[in-house]
């Protein structure tokens, strides 16, 4: 479970720039990750203000732990167990991730590109990983 430190400076400097958008952010990803997968509406109990709000502000909790991975497994399996009580299951992961990586590429505009891509793929898929592997593993 790695990602470089070029990676992770990535990361971090591209979430900062989605950061001032973060309602706008919210607002794509929802509407991305219901046509890609309408199944997962009814997960989400809360208006879709509420819950681009929950997400941007897991993510700013995330992209900051990649500086201490050892510290952010514990609460990615917290979050685990929270998204399983909600009904989320191991294949929701994907459509989630591309959901995600659209809303970056939306949002980033030009500064999107392929190495950019691939550090929040690898950055994904260490939140992922920890996540199924504490809530599906069982």
């Amino acid at each position: 479970m790695a990602i470089t430190e070029r990676q992770k400076l990535l990361v971090q400097r591209s979430f900062a720039q989605v950061e001032p958008i973060s309602e706008q952010a919210g607002d794509i990803f929802y509407t991305t990750l219901f046509e890609y997968d309408p199944s997962l509406k009814p997960l989400f109990k809360n208006s879709i203000k509420s819950q681009g709000q929950k997400l941007m502000a897991t993510l700013k909790l995330a992209v900051a732990g990649l500086d201490d991975l050892d510290k952010l497994v514990p609460v990615l399996q917290a979050l685990a167990e929270r998204h399983v009580g909600y009904g989320v299951q191991a294949k929701d992961f994907t459509p989630v991730g591309n959901a995600l990586l659209h809303t970056l590429e939306v949002g980033l505009g030009e500064q999107w590109n392929t190495e950019l891509r691939q550090a929040w793929i690898d950055t994904i898929h260490i939140v992922a990983d920890v996540m199924k592997a504490h809530a599906f593993a069982k």
